[in-house]
């Protein structure tokens, strides 16, 4: 019971509000942005962007649960969710995606299948 519960909260990671990343994060489960990332994130699971949260750069990841500002390609392989608070602008390649009433989209969406199982760089 404690080795399963201690792997998956290392799984978890957090870019804490005022933390500065430049660079790439690579992380091996989900992650979430309350600070500032300029580069490229990749994530095997989830991504989330808190609102306070800003990301100037690619996204890669499995699913990505935005509430935060994002500049740049994001590559989702399954669900992007854009809260309310969300202000992108950005090319989506995603395979499902949901927008609540007050997101700011401005940029291209591309859900066509062959695009999100095109193979992360």
């Amino acid at each position: 019971m404690g080795s399963n519960n201690q792997e998956a909260s290392l799984r978890n990671n957090l870019i804490g509000n005022g933390t500065v990343i430049k660079g790439e994060i690579n992380a091996a489960g989900d992650i979430r942005i309350d600070g500032t990332v300029i580069g490229t994130m990749k994530s095997s699971g989830k991504v989330v962007v808190g609102q306070q949260g800003l990301i100037e750069g690619d996204i890669i990841c499995n699913s990505a649960d935005i509430s935060g500002r994002v500049k740049g390609t994001i590559r989702v392989d399954e669900l992007t969710t854009m809260k309310s608070t969300s202000r992108l602008e950005v090319e989506l390649y995603t395979k499902q995606l949901f927008i609540e009433v007050g997101a700011i989209f401005t940029g291209k969406c591309d859900m066509s299948q062959k695009v999100a199982e095109t193979p992360k760089k």
